[in-house]
């Protein structure tokens, strides 16, 4: 059990919107003394010690662990906990936010978390798993279209290829398996059948045994207006999900969420975190698209400014088991996020263009993404650059601020979706 102190140095793994968002949230409580990050990005300097290690270098964050004083470690990245930093803190004495690389899985392997779901009677869509290339395009050639090609492993959350016609099928195989776009990720491969209706994510506090959902939202995945273009990591996002009903969270509690956690429970790798769930609410019922095995990103920086209860202590009960204890608590109101992304990506990009950035009007955050700290300002080191997240009373006007404070940000070639939150609005208007 991890005590409870006035003095806790606190470790945040990662560098993205994600780890700003968190970041600055538990930079705010009053019994966090210091803040470490590694390694941290531009604007996290301003309230937290950013430290030069990347969140891929296990032995480098352990090491740090080791020479600093580091009560409690946030470790957010699906990277560094597929590959077990996780379990090597924890042996070391230092307690986590964030599930062992076992329980990791979830994300890390879709193939396993397709078969668990198939073993438990857990929602989702039917599909095959494949090997080999050959195999791969000899059941695409038959299949019924569309189709969903995905990579097993970790991609960046653009592993995921949506296929309309056979030759798309077939292209996404051929650039998982022979080109390997995503390297040993795409070795094995699963292919599904295309399911539709409004998709919603659920991020959740989890100590592997008591589950609470936090506010749905919805995601903006492609790159372009009206839901085409390629992949990319999140170019919006709005919360709550208006196609969320309280008939639809209650399904699923009993039929996705208590049977997820109690399926890792029995398959010996106990699930404590944060456990993110895509879904899709179709005719049937809502399914489940993927899993995550951490906070999505875009949408932690959007869902966590609802919340009104303390992060530190969920993410503390997490860890000790006493999350059933532990009130955990979200207002009613509403907020949207606006992605600034550099011009080309998903694909390549410029970095070390200047941003100029302007202080935004109450109840918008200017949330650093992919930023640098230099002798003359920020400068854009990444293609998601900064998140425009505003919080207001309903959702057309947390949506209707964040775009009015987009212009508190500019940069050379800077992109975005016009059509955050579009979808959700028509919704409600119905």
């Amino acid at each position: 059990m991890l005590p409870e102190r006035l003095d806790m140095n606190i470790m945040v793994i990662g560098g993205g919107g994600r780890e700003y968002g968190i970041a600055k949230l538990l930079a705010g409580d009053p019994r966090v003394e210091r803040l470490y990050a590694l390694p941290g990005n531009g604007g996290m300097e301003e309230f937290a010690e950013c430290f030069p290690i990347k969140a891929t270098d296990l032995d480098g964050v352990c090491a740090f662990a080791g020479e600093y004083p580091v009560d409690f470690a946030v470790v957010t990245p699906d990277d560094p906990l597929a590959m077990g930093l996780a379990d090597r803190l924890r042996a070391m004495g230092v307690p986590c936010f964030g599930p062992s690389a076992a329980a990791a899985r979830i994300e890390a392997s879709k193939i396993f978390s397709k078969e668990l779901m198939k073993k438990y009677g857990i929602p989702t869509a039917r599909a095959e798993r494949f090997d080999s290339l050959e195999a791969a395009l000899g059941f695409v050639s038959n299949a019924e279209l569309p189709l969903v090609v995905k990579a097993d492993g970790l991609a960046l959350g653009k592993g995921v290829f949506i296929c309309r016609t056979r030759e798309e099928a077939e292209d996404a195989c051929r650039e998982l398996m022979e080109n390997r776009l995503f390297g040993a990720s795409g070795d094995r491969v699963l292919v599904e059948e295309f399911l539709e209706g409004p998709e919603v994510s659920v991020l959740s506090f989890t100590d592997g045994k008591t589950i609470v959902p936090m506010v749905s939202s919805m995601d903006h995945k492609t790159a372009f207006e009206g839901g085409v273009g390629p992949n990319t990591g999140g170019m919006g996002v709005i919360a709550p999900n208006p196609f969320y009903t309280e008939a639809v969270a209650e399904e699923c509690m009993e039929r996705i969420f208590l049977p997820t956690i109690r399926a890792m429970e029995a398959e010996g790798c106990p699930f404590s975190g944060c456990l993110y769930f895509g879904l899709m609410l179709t005719k049937d019922g809502p399914k489940v698209i993927e899993y995550n095995c951490r906070f999505g990103d875009p949408e932690a920086q959007t869902v966590l400014p609802l919340m009104e209860t303390s992060l530190l202590d969920a993410m503390l009960a997490c860890e000790n088991g006493t999350l059933k204890e532990t009130p955990v608590r979200f207002s009613n109101k509403a907020a949207a996020n606006v992605v600034l992304v550099s011009g080309g990506y998903p694909g390549s990009y410029k970095k070390g263009l200047p941003i100029s950035i302007d202080t935004p009007d109450e109840g918008t955050q200017i949330v650093h993404a992919g930023t640098k700290r230099t002798e003359e300002g920020f400068v854009t080191a990444g293609g998601r650059v900064i998140n425009v997240v505003s919080v207001a009373d309903t959702l057309e006007e947390a949506v209707a601020e964040a775009y009015s404070q987009v212009n508190k940000v500019s940069f050379e070639n800077m992109f975005y979706r016009r059509d955050v939150g579009r979808t959700a609005l028509d919704a409600l208007a119905e």
